[in-house]
């Protein structure tokens, strides 16, 4: 080997001698323009599993039931970067899955999930969050049998919480204690129908760490959920939503469903301990006074699977609270605002600010924004101060012999009426003509328009043949119209153009197709309905049948609304037996005599007409001679 030169020999020293280059900085929380950045890698983050030990024995077999919890975090976070946590707890990962387009979970060799369902792990993971999608209990990999809204589906979802926070115990597969050392142990949940449902009900508990809830199209009380006023919608709906979810072996979790079946009190219809268990207003495992979490609302005013009543109800009790909250409020019908036409941008940023404020603690100005966005037409919307509109007043509606709807209470007259089921579509078809299963009354053209904004109040005076009877009372929009079509596909349609929410890799890919909001143009459209068993009119958990022949109040809420009646427009007050539409009683044949003079329809409005110009015509309103609304599809939940 030829000897080395001298300048080869000065040029080996200061290459070595040399300062080292800096390893880059790793990254930080970053916030501009008050938003967190996406700084993390989503490529890179941790993917892990851990079983949390609930307080629970749902399935009997001689020990606590732990919670499968799926994990997505930043690949720094730990002991020295923690990072809050956003939950979507569901009992659908391995069954329907989630979102529009039925997303379920997928796992690696490791058994780690490797495509998290929705967007929320791509999108908020890099910008500094854990994503975790917990298993309900009973189902997909976690421990135990789901009791459809009771203690095991609540207090597994609190026990996670309570990991989070250092007062649970959680293992990895091979048994080690798992602790999460890499969390603030500020936590929001998140989630559509069942998943928002296991959100409102684990903040209900009052549990320490739950800062946030976003529960979408979500249950507050199962019984408004299965019930109204003592009219039931479906038959031992416990047990078979509990047999879906669940896919072990049926025989393992069959005396729990058959547990439900003799609780549920379906041969009265009453509420009774089955159900306060599994109401979250004022119940026995929880109640708004318990709530420590903001929550942030997301609704329709036409879904007619998790009625809207779930919604305003707990609204209103969290206002009465004073719990910070915001709403959107939509016309569709099951549908996450995630798919309301041209509104995903918006909500995917306000998801964004609003978590950024309550995990992150960013100054932004997400609490200072209208408390409430409402959809007031296909894909229009309007901001409020709050919800239901402030500026509303009381119009009372009242039914006169001669067919009309007027605000003066008319002579004194009756009309009468047989409860059997009925279509809604026969309900409200040629209102103008007498039909034996229902009593129909209109007003007169309106001048200007008119916004429902709230909660309608049937009030009947009635006597009955026998000691019951199921009653509708329908608020009804006659004029032709362009409105939302929620009855097909929900009211949405999805295209095959898709667009991207956050970073992506192989197996797990951030893009969604864009959906269009139905619509279709009908002469009349039902814009309030509700029900009740006239025995529960005193108690929903007490029957107190109406004596024969002696006339009794009879006064209920239907589902609430927000809807604008058009100039020119009619509204119509259908009152009538069973709705077949959403009951599976039978009617009970009873003949229901209404006193017209002491009975009525109130409702909030705002928006136009002043309440001495509502209309009545002369000439009887015949009406659509026969109307055909498709029925909506009988959805159990979902998606």
């Amino acid at each position: 080997m030829p000897p080395l030169r001298p300048a080869l020999i000065a040029a080996a020293l200061i290459v070595g001698t040399a300062t080292p280059v800096q390893a880059a900085t790793a990254p930080e929380i970053t916030v501009e323009n008050g938003r967190t950045q996406p700084v993390f890698s989503y490529a890179d983050a941790i993917r892990e599993h851990v079983y949390v030990e609930s307080t629970v024995d749902s399935d009997a077999d001689g020990r606590l039931d732990r919670v499968r919890v799926d994990i997505i975090r930043p690949k720094e976070s730990g002991p020295g970067l923690r990072v809050p946590v956003i939950i979507d707890e569901s009992p659908y990962y391995d069954n329907s899955g989630r979102g529009n387009e039925g997303e379920r979970k997928v796992y690696d060799d490791a058994g780690n999930v490797v495509k998290f369902p929705l967007f929320y792990d791509n999108y908020f993971v890099p910008r500094g969050y854990g994503v975790l999608n917990v298993d309900m209990l009973g189902t997909t990999k976690s421990d135990g049998c789901p009791d459809v809204g009771g203690k095991a589906d609540v207090l597994g979802g609190k026990a996670v919480i309570d990991w989070l926070n250092g007062r649970a115990k959680a293992y990895r597969a091979d048994g080690s204690p798992a602790v999460a050392d890499w969390t603030t142990g500020k936590s929001a949940m998140i989630g559509k129908s069942y998943d928002g449902t296991l959100a409102n009900a684990v903040a209900a508990t009052g549990v320490r760490g739950l800062e946030t809830i976003v529960p979408i199209s979500a249950i507050s009380s199962w019984y408004k959920y299965q019930r109204s006023n003592g009219v039931i919608y479906n038959y031992d709906y416990a047990s078979w939503l509990a047999n879906y979810i669940d896919t072990d072996p049926e025989p393992k979790c069959q005396a729990v469903r058959d547990r439900m079946d003799a609780e549920d009190g379906d041969d009265t219809g009453d509420h009774n301990a089955f159900w306060a268990e599994r109401d979250y207003i004022n119940g026995l495992l929880g109640d708004v006074s318990k709530v420590r979490a903001s929550v942030f609302v997301a609704h329709t005013v036409n879904d007619l699977n998790v009625k809207p009543d779930n919604f305003s109800e707990w609204w209103e009790a969290l206002a009465k609270r004073g719990v910070p909250r915001k709403i959107w409020l939509g016309q569709t019908a099951h549908v996450d605002p995630f798919d309301f036409e041209g509104r995903r941008g918006l909500w995917v940023d306000t998801l964004h600010r609003w978590f950024d404020h309550w995990l992150h603690g960013v100054r932004n100005d997400i609490m200072r924004e209208p408390r409430a966005d409402v959809e007031v037409a296909p894909a229009q919307w309007i901001t409020e101060r709050d919800w239901p509109a402030p500026r509303g007043h009381k119009l009372t509606l009242r039914p006169a012999a001669d067919g009309s709807l007027r605000l003066l209470p008319g002579k004194k007259a009756t009309a009468s009426f047989t409860d059997v089921r009925m279509t809604e579509s026969d309900m409200v078809s040629d209102v103008g003509t007498a039909k034996p299963g229902r009593i129909a009354y209109t007003t007169g053209e309106l001048p200007l328009d008119l916004r429902l904004s709230g909660t309608p109040v049937a009030d009947l005076r009635v006597k009955l043949d026998k000691p019951t009877a199921n009653l509708t009372a329908l608020l009804v929009d006659f004029g032709d119209d362009t409105r939302v079509d929620w009855r097909r596909g929900g009211g949405i349609t999805t295209l095959t153009e898709e667009d991207c929410w956050g970073d992506s890799t192989a197996g797990d890919d951030a893009c969604y197709r864009k959906v269009v909001t139905n619509t279709v143009n009908r002469p009349v459209e039902i814009v309030a309905r509700g029900w009740i068993d006239v025995q529960n009119r005193l108690s929903l958990s007490r029957s107190a049948p109406l004596p024969v022949g002696t006339y009794g109040s009879v006064k209920w809420e239907t589902l609430p609304q927000d809807y604008i009646f058009k100039k020119g427009h009619r509204i119509g007050l259908v009152i009538a037996g069973t709705d077949s539409n959403y009951s599976n009683e039978t009617g009970t044949g009873a003949n229901v005599t209404v006193d017209l003079s002491k009975s009525s329809i109130a409702f909030p409005v705002v928006l136009g007409t002043p309440l001495e110009s509502v209309p009545q015509d002369r000439a009887r309103f015949i009406g659509p001679r026969e109307v055909t609304l498709p029925e909506p599809e009988r959805e159990f939940s979902f998606f």
